[in-house]
């Protein structure tokens, strides 16, 4: 009876499952064609009472495996193809929202902290092996899908430039700059003075030795500190990638924060994940072991905080496919060294490290997560061309 929801669900593909005793059951027909293996046999059972946190789990403690030639990758592929257009709702849709749906809550400055460090203050040597040179730790931009990753994160850079239409000497704030990679760039490549803020110290640390190593420090101010303690004003404000951990609750306080820094004709541009559908609940797994204290947000749930400030909507762009280029590169240089950090940290955390950038692939492949680039100015829009040509010219 309990294989029997697997036959209800499997509409695209198939789905082969071995049981614990060496049965096996097919579910769909066609092609893509994955399977799965389970190793305890009360595996599958402990999914079914709890989808959203038990399939990520007992995978990390090694419960179930892909069968047969599969990877993980072509799994949760195929169970996000049936599970996100599956009419049948009720908790196995949970597990497709693993990270369209991020904590709904209130982040005060304490938790913020704490909910930063959980991820951001791992190991460096974890993170400066995934990602690009500069430790980009956002989507990348592909002019073309076949861009190795350091110029795609590099023509990000430059894309997130322009839209702030950026002259030399201006004053620029960095809220949420990770390890200091677009600030430096943006000093360097357009000579501006960059605050950059983070919580995390170990991004701190990063952040401030890489500005003085490429000779930077009198351009660049790294410094810990919540967004919501910075008074001073800006010319330009920029936030990537931050805004998916500031809650739902926190929106209109974060616009009305950016609207304070911003002077007169102020232009801020705010690059976060976005459900490109109505956003989901809360999904545990990610919860407990990535991300804890966020919100991927739709667009709706973002225009009315804008709306309260003074802050004005100049342009909402969407990219679709960059984020699972970006993930699928970071997986790939990830996997190149897993050996290595299965010696260091052992074969669960890599299975949870892989789990969590593959089911995150999917979601920007084939769920309904995207990324949306707010460009806002402070009064009318006056400063700004009326058509997008100035983001494409060399």
């Amino acid at each position: 009876m309990r294989w029997s929801i697997l036959g209800k669900l499997i509409r695209k593909g198939q789905l082969t499952v071995i049981a614990a005793n060496g049965e096996q059951r097919q579910f769909g027909q066609g092609q893509p064609s994955v399977a799965v293996e389970f190793l305890d046999p009360r595996c599958f059972g402990d999914i079914l009472r709890n989808p959203p946190m038990n399939f990520g789990q007992t995978y990390v403690e090694g419960r179930w495996r892909p069968a047969q030639g599969s990877d993980l990758y072509a799994v949760l592929r195929l169970l996000r193809l049936n599970f996100e257009q599956s009419q049948t709702r009720g908790n196995w849709s949970l597990l497709t929202q693993s990270v369209q749906a991020f904590l709904n809550s209130w982040n005060s400055v304490v938790a913020s902290r704490r909910n930063v460090a959980h991820h951001y203050d791992q190991d460096e040597t974890l993170f400066r092996a995934c990602l690009d040179r500069d430790m980009h730790y956002s989507c990348a931009y592909f002019e073309d899908p076949a861009t190795d990753l350091e110029s795609a994160q590099h023509a990000k850079c430059e894309h997130i430039a322009r839209k702030l239409r950026l002259q030399p000497g201006q004053r620029v704030l960095d809220i949420g700059c990770g390890w200091g990679s677009l600030a430096l760039h943006l000093a360097e490549h357009h000579q501006v003075h960059v605050t950059g803020l983070t919580l995390s110290v170990e991004q701190l640390r990063v952040a401030k030795y890489r500005a003085f190593e490429r000779g930077l420090a009198d351009k660049v101010d790294f410094q810990l500190q919540d967004y919501r303690l910075n008074n001073n004003s800006y010319d330009r404000v920029v936030s990537v990638g931050m805004f998916e951990h500031v809650g739902k609750a926190a929106y209109q306080k974060f616009f009305a924060c950016v609207d304070q820094a911003l002077g007169d004709e102020g232009i801020a541009l705010i690059h976060n994940i976005a459900n490109q559908r109505r956003a989901g609940v809360v999904n545990p797994w990610i919860r407990q072991n990535i991300f804890p204290g966020g919100h991927i947000p739709s667009a709706g749930q973002v225009i009315p905080a804008i709306e309260a400030t003074g802050l004005v909507v100049a342009d909402l762009e969407c990219w679709r496919s960059h984020y699972a280029l970006t993930l699928a590169e970071w997986h790939s240089r990830f996997n190149a060294q897993r050996s290595a950090f299965a010696q260091e940290y052992g074969e669960s955390f890599c299975r949870l490290w892989e789990f969590y950038l593959l089911i995150c692939q999917t979601a920007f492949e084939v769920g309904h997560l995207a990324v949306h680039h707010w460009q806002l100015v402070k009064g009318e829009p006056a400063q700004l061309p009326i058509t997008r040509d100035y983001l494409y010219r060399s």
